[in-house]
């Protein structure tokens, strides 16, 4: 793994520190009046979700680890385990239900999903930006209502309860966005 200064730390990057896997959430750095500018760093633990903040001098090395993106198409759930199976390779792998956060409703039978990988241990996983969903329960749209922008309330078939426009009815598919949870378009 490549070593970088303590000054070359950018948002986003993932660092090997104090034995632990963190990605640099912020960075500011800082010149003081007395003494060595340096780089304030929030980070948060990629496997316990702890956050940290620490100061690299340009000095201070640090390991920059690079992970393996790897598209898994989702099989099956059981006790709170997915399986996954690996596209190429056809191998399959069992995850927490938890490595999808709030996000978990969104996960359909046969979809493919983003998981990140350092070495052999599942790290993180994304779901698809946009996703289909059906409309189960909402009201129906009141006459007169439309001129301004308004929502109303609805729930999905995964249980997820989002804002939706009047003109949207019940039995419909919509496109929600997973990174807002919020309606998108039509399907």
């Amino acid at each position: 793994m490549p070593k970088i200064n303590g000054n070359e730390i950018r948002p986003g990057y993932i660092l090997e520190h104090n034995d632990g896997l963190w990605v640099a959430v912020k960075t500011s750095h800082v010149k003081p009046g007395k003494g060595g500018a340096f780089a304030q760093v929030e980070m948060k633990n990629l496997r316990n979700g702890s956050k940290l903040n620490e100061r690299f001098r340009a000095a201070d090395k640090v390991e920059k680890v690079r992970l393996e993106q790897k598209e898994q198409q989702f099989l099956y759930e059981t006790d709170g385990m997915l399986a996954f199976m690996d596209m190429e390779t056809y191998e399959q792998i069992e995850l927490s239900a938890d490595i999808l956060g709030e996000r978990r409703p969104f996960l359909q039978d046969g979809m493919t999903i983003k998981i990140e990988f350092f070495e052999e241990e599942a790290l993180s996983a994304s779901l698809p930006q946009k996703v289909v969903c059906k409309i189960v329960e909402t009201e129906p749209a009141v006459k007169g209502q439309t001129a301004a922008k308004s929502f109303k309330p609805a729930v999905l078939d995964n249980g997820i309860r989002v804002m939706v426009p009047p003109f949207v009815n019940q039995g419909e598919d919509i496109v929600v966005d997973t990174e807002t949870m919020e309606y998108s378009e039509r399907a």
